[in-house]
């Protein structure tokens, strides 16, 4: 099948297609851009906008197709105040206006404060936004997209990208996330039909 063309190949080969393909979308390349215009320590743009912009590129289907919304991280430990990260979420509304899609702002340096609150389990505090990506609930959406000063492309993919090239949701174990991974693979089958859930 063409959309499984980069499966199984060499992770250099695949990066090379993950950078052409992300380079080439003009969401995720203004996105990109103008997080760097913020000079967020520690900054991300992850998971969604990332793996579904491949997996509209490599079915036809249009730039922004499925995606809800842009996550970008940050990791600032020097300030986990709401206050903080409002402000910071505030200087984005006004860099990200015109986007076709919102962009969430998240200090990962505070995610523990919130997260038992909201999804019921304690959460370890994160070291930097590279550890939250470790934890996402599906492999698949552990990846992580920086445009350096020079703009070459940082990437973080500590599962690597087959899963992504492969149309596969695969379970991430680190922590109980089980209603997330099967809540997240019943949206995906929904816009992506291509796509495979592996069981939790």
């Amino acid at each position: 099948m063409h959309h499984l063309r980069y499966a199984d190949l060499t992770a250099d080969d695949q990066r090379a297609a993950f950078f052409r393909i992300v380079r080439a979308d003009p969401i995720v390349a203004a996105a990109l851009e103008r997080a760097r215009e913020l000079e967020l320590p520690g900054w991300r743009i992850v998971a969604g906008v990332l793996y579904n912009t491949v997996w509209n590129a490599l079915t036809g289907r249009p730039s922004g197709y499925g995606i809800k919304d842009i996550d970008l991280f940050y990791f600032d430990a020097g300030d986990i105040s709401y206050e903080a990260e409002d402000a910071v979420i505030a200087r984005g509304a006004k860099v990200f206006a015109d986007l076709p899609v919102p962009v969430e702002i998240r200090n990962q340096a505070r995610v523990h404060l919130w997260f038992e609150r909201h999804f019921g389990q304690p959460y370890p505090p994160l070291a930097s936004s590279e550890e939250a990506i470790d934890r996402f609930a599906c492999k698949t959406h552990a990846v992580g997209l920086r445009l350096e000063k020079d703009g070459r492309l940082n990437h973080y993919a500590p599962f690597g990208l087959d899963d992504i090239f492969s149309f596969r949701l695969a379970p991430n174990r680190l922590i109980d996330n089980r209603a997330t991974h099967e809540t997240k693979g019943r949206r995906a089958k929904e816009c992506w039909p291509e796509v495979t859930v592996v069981p939790w």
